[in-house]
């Protein structure tokens, strides 16, 4: 076994792969909408497939979450990063990230929420659970509709970690 001594659990959490990011897209039933960077992002089943998101209560999207039926998660490529990093530092509050990021929306084929045409895929999601889980709260979403562009690569996806945007590099092990 390897040495190991007893760290405070918040760094050790840090030694735990990069997140996916996406771009979480919510409208509510109040007729407003949002966009929200997010790299608190899990499947958390297979058949049916369920995504979650973890937003934290202090976010915009959190009251319009609360109030949503549904979602909108939305996987960048590399070449939207900027357009990531201002979704994630802005609230929708102040500004309509939308319109400041140029972000085509367009409408979903099954929910009410937009999704944002230059994501390589686009998952509607419907919202089946919320669970409170410490600083944040996790939306579990059922993909009820799905498209991605026919030359979609996980390794072009956009990851967060620490700081530090990324993109898969080399493959180190296959299954």
């Amino acid at each position: 076994m390897r040495e190991k001594s007893e760290v405070n659990p918040i760094w050790a959490c840090r030694a735990f792969p990069a997140f996916p990011v996406v771009l979480a897209a919510v409208s509510d039933d109040r007729g407003g909408r949002n966009v929200i960077t997010v790299a608190l992002v899990h499947m958390f089943s297979f058949n049916p497939p369920v995504l979650g998101i973890g937003i934290s209560p202090a976010r915009h999207s959190y009251g319009m979450l609360e109030r949503a039926d549904d979602f909108s998660l939305n996987i960048p490529g590399k070449e939207l990063v900027e357009e990531v990093l201002y979704c994630g530092s802005r609230s929708g509050r102040e500004v309509d990230k939308f319109e400041e990021c140029g972000f085509e929306t367009v409408p979903s084929k099954k929910i009410r929420s937009p999704v944002i045409g230059e994501c390589m895929v686009n998952l509607e999601c419907v919202k089946r659970a919320r669970i409170d889980a410490g600083d944040h709260v996790w939306y579990l979403g059922e993909v009820v509709h799905a498209e991605m562009e026919k030359d979609a690569d996980r390794e072009k996806s956009l990851m967060y970690w620490s700081g530090e945007f990324r993109v898969l590099g080399d493959v180190i092990r296959r299954r």
